[in-house]
C-alpha cells in the first residue's frame, strides 16, 4: 500500500509540480541569463531546480568532503555514474560553478536542452568525433576562475552499480590545462532511479567528495597515470555506515 501511495504522489503531485518549475524556472533563464551570467544564473536556477526535485521525490543527500574544494580553484571534476537522479544531486549538493559535458540527445529535451546551453553546458555529439573533440576545445575556454567542467568518464550509466573503466576525455583536458580532478563517489542514486526505469523512489543517497588529484606531465602516460588513480579513488571510496537507531 504504501508503494501505490508513492505511485500516486508521484503522478498527481511531484510530475506536475516538477513540470511547472522546470517551465518557469526554465523560462527565467533564458530572459535573465545573457544579463547576470551563466554562474549567478545556475545559482538562482539550476540548483533550487534540482534541490526541489530530489526534496519532492522524498530523496535526502548526504555530503561528505566539501573541504576538499579550495574556493576560486578550477577543476577537472569526475564522477561515477548511476542514475538520472546523480545530475539532480551533483547541481543541487556539490556546491560549485560547474559546466556539464553532456550526450548531444540532452539538448533536445523541451525547455531543459536550450536552459543548459544557455548555462554554457558542453554538448558531445559521439557519432562525429572530430565535433566531439571541437565542442571540448570550446569548453575549454570556461573553464578559468572557479568555475569547473564535471564528466561522467564512464561514458554511461552502469548497469549493475559496478564502477566501469573510464574514457580518457577528462584527463585529457586535465593534463592540458594544468587543471587539478576532483574525484566524486555517489551511491545511493541507482536505487532511487534505476537505469531504463521510471520507479523512483525515496531514500537517502550519498555525495562524497573526495582529495583532488594534481595533473602530472602532459605526456600520455601522465594521462593513463590520472585516469587510473582516479578510478582506484572513487572505486576504494565507500559511504559512512549509518548510525544504528538509539
Amino acid at each position: 500500500m504504501p508503494r501505490l501511495v508513492y505511485t500516486l504522489y508521484l503522478w498527481l503531485a511531484f510530475v506536475p509540480i516538477m513540470l511547472f518549475l522546470t517551465l518557469l524556472l526554465g523560462t527565467l533563464c533564458l530572459l535573465t541569463a545573457p544579463f547576470i551570467g551563466p554562474r549567478r544564473a545556475g545559482r538562482l536556477y539550476a540548483v533550487p531546480w534540482s534541490r526541489a526535485g530530489l526534496a519532492l521525490s522524498g530523496i535526502c543527500v548526504d555530503v561528505t568532503g566539501t573541504e576538499h574544494i579550495r574556493a576560486g580553484q578550477s577543476y577537472v571534476v569526475v564522477a561515477n555514474h548511476l542514475s538520472q537522479v546523480d545530475i539532480w544531486v551533483l547541481y543541487g549538493y556539490l556546491g560549485m560553478d560547474i559546466r556539464w559535458v553532456a550526450k548531444q540527445e540532452v539538448r533536445r529535451i523541451p525547455v531543459v536542452g536550450i536552459s543548459c546551453v544557455t548555462l554554457g553546458h558542453i554538448f558531445i555529439d559521439r557519432s562525429h568525433p572530430d565535433r566531439a573533440i571541437a565542442s571540448l576545445n570550446a569548453a575549454k575556454q570556461q573553464v578559468r576562475d572557479g568555475t569547473s567542467i564535471i564528466f561522467f568518464p564512464e561514458g554511461t550509466r552502469s548497469r549493475d552499480g559496478q564502477l566501469r573503466p573510464f574514457k580518457k576525455g577528462a584527463f585529457r583536458m586535465a593534463v592540458d590545462l594544468d587543471l587539478p580532478v576532483l574525484p566524486v563517489r555517489l551511491d545511493g542514486t541507482r536505487d532511487a532511479l534505476p537505469p531504463g526505469t521510471l520507479r523512483l523512489s525515496p531514500g537517502k543517497v550519498s555525495l562524497a567528495i573526495l582529495p583532488a588529484l594534481p595533473a602530472p606531465e602532459p605526456t600520455d602516460a601522465g594521462v593513463e597515470a590520472l585516469m587510473d588513480a582516479t578510478h582506484h579513488r572513487i572505486a576504494q571510496a565507500r559511504p559512512e555506515p549509518a548510525l544504528a537507531p538509539v
